[in-house]
């Protein structure tokens, strides 16, 4: 097959390219640097989400998007932050299913990032891709991205959208932000500790779009393992991984002056439970974090 990912440069899209091209396919990326992509083997368009569609030569006649871009999440929220992030997805999506409809062969697919802020801060509310979206400004981004995705379905392409919760992998994203704060044996809960995380590993978020791609996956998945654990429960895994004990924990206002308006977010708590169908390598903590070898 051929397909094309945006944001394949990044965290989980270059481990997609890795596992296509492993089994054979023809791959293209999006790139606001396609220099950065340095395989012969990988075709790369520029393409930047807040500026405009993707060039209508990088749709036409492949099988299949993947599309992953958007502006990081974790870092300080400002006005101007939230509207990157907001855009960036919501926009993004609309400016690529757009271009989608203006080429004479266009793909048959498009797989479609979402995430499991989508169902807001539930408490021990055990949440399903049936579960109602919750409430705030992660969740109104979430279900406008969603909806941007759907409009795919009125030009005859099949769409799934992959609910990704928090992806665990040293090279990139939130865990690697923290591990040298636990390697210094100062790792603590976040808050209260009893928010429960619903959390993946990076290669499965990777199999899980892979998957989606060559099968015929339609609809919501939430991509996360099948066993969800507590902030409390994280922390004393990622400790033990490192070698060290748990430190104090963090209390909300000190989030708050670190992260700003994020800080509530990263106290919300999502018990979200996959359905079977997607693949799922590291189903419990332990294991993810031994692969991973923090």
């Amino acid at each position: 097959m051929k397909i094309i990912i945006s944001g394949g440069t990044g965290f989980i899209g270059s481990r997609i390219v890795e596992q296509l091209l492993q089994g054979g396919h023809t791959v293209g990326v999006y790139s606001r640097r396609p220099g950065q992509e340095k395989r012969v083997a990988v075709h790369s368009f520029y393409w930047d989400p807040l500026t405009g569609e993707p060039p209508l030569e990088s749709l036409n006649n492949w099988d299949a998007v993947i599309h992953l871009a958007g502006e990081p999440v974790a870092q300080r929220w400002n006005a101007a932050v939230k509207q990157r992030i907001r855009d960036s997805r919501v926009l993004g999506t609309r400016r690529l299913v757009d271009a989608i409809a203006r080429v004479p062969h266009p793909p048959k697919a498009l797989i479609s990032a979402s995430a499991i802020g989508i169902y807001g801060d539930r408490g021990d509310e055990i949440l399903t891709e049936d579960s109602k979206p919750g409430q705030g400004f992660l969740v109104e981004t979430c279900l406008d991205w969603e909806a941007e995705a759907d409009r795919a379905a009125d030009f005859g392409l099949r769409v799934a959208k992959l609910r990704i919760g928090f992806v665990l992998g040293k090279e990139s994203g939130a865990l690697a932000q923290m591990l040298p704060v636990f390697k210094l044996g100062l790792g603590g809960n976040l808050g209260s500790g009893k928010q429960w995380m619903p959390w993946i590993h990076v290669d499965d978020v990777a199999n899980s779009f892979v998957h989606a791609a060559l099968h015929p996956v339609h609809g919501v998945w939430n991509a996360v393992a099948p066993n969800p654990v507590t902030n409390a429960e994280f922390t004393k895994e990622l400790a033990r991984a490192c070698g060290r004990w748990t430190f104090l924990p963090v209390p909300p206002f000190a989030l708050k002056i670190m992260f700003g308006e994020l800080a509530q977010h990263m106290l919300d708590s999502a018990r979200v439970i996959p359905r079977p169908g997607l693949p799922n390598q590291y189903p419990d903590l332990r294991s993810a974090l031994v692969a991973i070898q923090v």
